[in-house]
C-alpha cells in the first residue's frame, strides 16, 4: 500500500471517531442520569446507595475512599473510560461478577453515550 492511500485511511478513520464522539449530547445524558438518581449523585462527595460519579471518567473503580464497595468491583482493577463505562451501562453484571448493582443496564448505544458524555462534564 501507499503512503497516500495510509495517510487518507488513518485520517477517515480519525474523523469517524471524533464524528462519533461530537454525535454524543450531553442535555440528553443528564436526562438519561435520572435513571442513576436514585442510587448515584452527580455531586461531589455526596455518595448514596452506590458512590458518587462526579469525576468518574478516569477514576479507578472501587477508588472513593470510604465507600464501601463489594469484593469483586473493590479487586475489579478498572478504569473508568469510555469504553469500560460503555461495557459497564451495558450490562453491569457481566463486566463484573458478583457486582452488588442490580441495575439492568442501559440496551440503547445512543442512551450510553449521552449519558457517558454527560459524566464526562462531570469534573
Amino acid at each position: 500500500m501507499n503512503s497516500k492511500f495510509l495517510l487518507a485511511l488513518a485520517a477517515g478513520a480519525l474523523f469517524a471517531v471524533s464524528s462519533v464522539a461530537q454525535a454524543a449530547d450531553v442535555e440528553a445524558g443528564k436526562t438519561v442520569f435520572n435513571k442513576c438518581k436514585a442510587c448515584h449523585s452527580d455531586k461531589a462527595g455526596e455518595n448514596k446507595v452506590g458512590p458518587s460519579l462526579f469525576g468518574v471518567v478516569g477514576r479507578p473503580s472501587g477508588s472513593i475512599a470510604g465507600f464501601k464497595y463489594s469484593d469483586p468491583m473493590t479487586n475489579a482493577k478498572l478504569t473508568w473510560d469510555a469504553a469500560t463505562l460503555d461495557k459497564w451501562l451495558t450490562k453491569p453484571s457481566d463486566l463484573v461478577k458478583g457486582t452488588k448493582m442490580v441495575f439492568p443496564g442501559l440496551p440503547n448505544q445512543a442512551d450510553r453515550d449521552n449519558v457517558i458524555a454527560y459524566l464526562a462534564t462531570l469534573k
